[in-house]
């Protein structure tokens, strides 16, 4: 009777395991992201059919040393990442560079048996963020860009304000008998003038219409957008401990993906930024779709905006705050960015209460 129990005991848990292994299997079978399940003694047991894609992985390479397969990932410091979190039982992330000149963002979890506490290997996943890492660093550029002309419209109108300062001093003290020189003087003050005028016209207008946005419209999911600049917004949300939620009612818009990306991240930056010192930041995106336009909201907790002040935040170089950091493009790109395809941006606030962000996108406009 006894052995009877056994066997019946025995038969059951190789009855669970072989569940266990068909639902991970499945799991494999069906994940969109490339992932692959290492033992603690750095034998690869399973991976994802993207991976096998992304890395060239084949069905042979299982039950194999990750090192016999190590230059497939192009990424020569896996294996030291992957003992580090076997010894250390700690989830590591980290955004990597592929040989290849391709990002991801590489999380390593450790796979822990909870019932006997022991570690069984690890987790690997990568995600594709080549693209975002690109409009990161071109937004870099741009605001470099924006940067360096402040300092040259800064060092080339210097000296037509110098020589207005001159002039107008000299008017200042021109004797009654010197007045045959006024036309003179006055000559001068309009050539300065002109000068400055000048100045300003080509540097800001001539140059910012070279630096314009210029991308190719495509069908976008805005959730993805959304996740994706939280995702490089990771270190300022959980340092702020921002809440973040969404509702979401539509979400799949033709648009140009850096604009857009973009147009999100300056909003929730900003709700991050600009937060009330006294309280967890809370936002709120929502989406929907009404009369022809494709509508965006950012809602926040924050210090709000002053009402003599609601225009003005759409000015180039304008700031809600002098103190908080940026230069003051953020809002005027997204506004930029909208009229040139015939939507809008407009904001609703109270200080010390938050405010809330609308953008309105033509549906009309778009693919056109």
């Amino acid at each position: 009777m006894q052995l009877n129990a056994n066997m019946k005991n025995k038969t059951g848990q190789i009855k669970t395991l072989i569940e266990l292994n068909e639902e991970l299997e499945n799991y494999f079978r069906n994940t969109i992201i490339p992932q692959l399940f290492v033992d603690a003694k750095l034998v690869l047991r399973k991976f994802t059919p993207p991976a096998m894609k992304q890395f060239q992985l084949k069905e042979e390479y299982i039950g194999h040393p990750l090192a016999d397969v190590v230059d497939n990932f192009r990424f020569p410091t896996i294996l030291d990442n992957i003992m580090q979190v076997i010894q250390t039982c700690e989830i590591l992330e980290k955004e990597i560079q592929t040989t290849d000149l391709m990002w991801y963002q590489m999380n390593i979890l450790p796979y822990i048996i909870k019932k006997e506490q022991k570690l069984d290997g690890v987790i690997i996943t990568f995600i594709d963020i080549t693209s975002r890492i690109k409009d990161l660093k071109e937004q870099e550029k741009m605001i470099a860009e924006h940067e360096l002309l402040l300092d040259t419209i800064a060092h080339d109108i210097k000296n037509p304000i110098f020589a207005l300062t001159l002039t107008i001093n000299l008017l200042k003290n021109l004797p009654e008998k010197g007045m045959e020189h006024f036309p003179e003087l006055l000559s001068n003050v309009e050539n300065s003038l002109t000068n400055m005028k000048d100045v300003i016209y080509n540097l800001v207008q001539t140059r910012w219409q070279k630096h314009r946005y210029q991308a190719a419209e495509e069908m976008l999911d805005l959730e993805n957008i959304i996740e994706d600049v939280k995702l490089t917004l990771a270190h300022q949300i959980h340092d702020s401990r921002a809440n973040i939620q969404t509702h979401i009612k539509a979400s799949a818009i033709t648009f140009a993906r850096r604009k857009l990306r973009s147009i999100i991240y300056n909003l929730i930056s900003n709700a991050i930024k600009y937060a009330a010192p006294d309280r967890q930041p809370c936002i709120a995106i929502e989406s929907k779709v009404t009369d022809g336009f494709f509508i965006i909201s950012v809602s926040d907790n924050g210090i709000g905006i002053s009402p003599e002040h609601q225009e003005s935040i759409f000015n180039k170089y304008q700031k809600v705050n002098n103190e908080a950091e940026g230069n003051g493009i953020g809002l005027y790109l997204i506004k930029e960015i909208l009229e040139s395809s015939s939507g809008k941006i407009s904001v609703e606030s109270h200080p010390g209460q938050g405010s809330t962000f609308r953008v309105f996108i033509n549906i009309k406009h778009q693919g056109k």
